[in-house]
């Protein structure tokens, strides 16, 4: 691999849940992409209950730069550290596909409030039957039909394999069966 093409990569933010400057803010101050599943969740500060967006999993980030010119903020940052494969020979981080990580950020951005799921929460009862958005934000978006019970909404779910999974809401004209 070398160290002058641009890939996403899997990193870990040690930051505490509660810092100030945590490793996404600092990434963006320097102008370097990243990005952080977030969720909406209400927090007490100050003994009043806020409304704050909160990474879904509180020590994963995606930053999409050069080995390069990562190596060297990392050892600057010791709360920052990349995600190494395991078996897969000595210090080779993780990298996402370009494609599958630019179809999961912008299925994510297009609705306000997606939910998010960890591989092992994902039932096959919950996904069976593979579907095609025709129109839309979405248009061209292949995956599985996520049935919720009591749910009336219809929802795609959009994968980072083997780490993450989204459900997007989607309009019922929009969806044709494959």
């Amino acid at each position: 691999m070398t160290g002058d093409i641009k890939q996403w990569f899997v990193m870990r933010d040690l930051t505490r849940s509660n810092a100030k400057y945590p490793a996404c803010q600092m990434l963006d101050d320097i102008k370097i992409r990243n990005f952080t599943p977030k969720v909406q969740k209400i927090i007490i500060r100050n003994g009043k209950r806020v409304r704050m967006e909160v990474p879904f999993i509180r020590d994963l980030l995606f930053v999409y730069d050069t080995r390069e010119h990562l190596d060297p903020i990392v050892e600057k940052t010791p709360t920052l550290q990349y995600r190494y494969q395991k078996g897969k020979g000595y210090c080779n981080p993780m990298i996402i596909p370009d494609n599958d990580m630019e179809k999961f950020i912008h299925a994510v951005e297009s609705v306000e409030k997606p939910q998010y799921y960890l591989p092992d929460e994902l039932t096959p009862a919950m996904y069976r039957r593979r579907i095609r958005i025709v129109g839309g934000n979405l248009d061209g978006y292949e995956g599985m039909l996520l049935t919720t019970r009591g749910s009336r909404v219809k929802r795609i779910l959009v994968k980072i394999p083997t780490w993450l999974a989204a459900a997007i809401e989607v309009n019922p004209e929009y969806i044709q069966l494959l």
